[in-house]
């Protein structure tokens, strides 16, 4: 058993929180259609220390900065496939070194490596929808690469992360066998469903149902919609259950801006956590004072 999946099954996890919001706060500019890639590429110092100031804030879990790196994407800048997947494991390398600067250990907090959806390398909002005309199959393809070599730079956890249809939980899952990486699986959520309208539940069962799956939840979400978001997943699975919610602002992916209020996610931490949540942060717009007040409330 690895150390992750052992502190699992012991207690809660503070999970980090936005980390584009964090690289925008400290003035990087994240406009491009790479997203925070960019940095990967121009400043990973940058990414390192948007890491470390997330763990010194109470987080035990850095979620990397692979998110939107696509093959596509990169190639569009000129960067071949070999190079992206250097670009990948350099994600999960500036993690680990971000625990150090933070003087943590791998035995007390771990990197899990961003998987996320293929709306998000496109860039246009897609991954709250999951309109993408894809197959099953053809997802499999398009993640297959990504995940390997995710995997292949040994990160504690693969987070698969913001998915927002049964097709894209079901072509992820079934690339994990053989990875020799735990992952969790988060959707993302909107009143009651799954972005694409379908079945939060029947996302969870299918997920749970893969034994390299060791948490499944939903993220990338408003506050007030993970505790029924909870109570339907614990329904259908016995695994530990993941919440990592968006401030409560949305995002118009049009305008390329975030508008609304935010919700106060630490007021709730200790409700989902007694619902069985054993991974709990923070998503877009979650700053490390919020993180730091959920690791008050859980330690509390």
């Amino acid at each position: 058993m690895s150390s992750f999946t052992a502190a699992l099954a012991a207690e809660p996890i503070v999970l980090d929180g936005g980390l584009g919001t964090l690289l925008e706060a400290r003035g990087n500019d994240l406009s491009s259609t790479l997203w925070s890639a960019r940095l990967l590429l121009e400043a990973p110092s940058e990414i390192r220390a948007a890491h470390a100031e997330y763990f010194r804030a109470g987080a035990r879990v850095a979620i990397t900065s692979s998110y939107q790196v696509g093959y596509a994407g990169l190639a569009a800048v000129g960067i071949g496939r070999e190079h992206t997947d250097e670009v990948l494991a350099r994600s999960v390398d500036l993690a680990r070194l971000a625990r150090a600067d933070a003087g943590l250990t791998d035995s007390e907090a771990w990197v899990a490596a961003s998987v996320g959806p293929y709306g998000a390398t496109l860039a246009d909002g897609s991954e709250y929808t999951g309109e993408y005309g894809l197959t099953v199959e053809a997802l499999r393809e398009w993640h297959r690469p990504r995940l390997r070599a995710l995997a292949a730079a040994r990160p504690d956890v693969l987070a698969i992360e913001t998915l927002p249809s049964l097709a894209e939980v079901e072509a992820v899952c079934a690339e994990l066998a053989g990875l020799g990486v735990p992952a969790w699986v988060s959707v993302t959520v909107a009143e009651g469903r799954l972005r694409s309208g379908q079945s939060i539940a029947d996302a969870a069962a299918l997920a749970a149902a893969h034994d390299e799956v060791v948490a499944v939840g939903v993220n990338c979400c408003a506050v007030y919609d993970v505790a029924p978001a909870l109570a339907e997943i614990a329904a259908v699975t016995g695994i530990p259950l993941v919440a990592y919610p968006n401030s409560g602002e949305r995002w118009d992916a049009h305008a390329r801006s975030w508008a609304g209020t935010a919700a106060a996610a630490h007021d709730h931490a200790g409700a989902w956590r007694d619902a069985g949540a054993r991974l709990i942060g923070g998503c877009c717009r979650v700053t490390p004072d919020e993180i730091a007040r959920i690791a008050r409330a859980l330690a509390g």
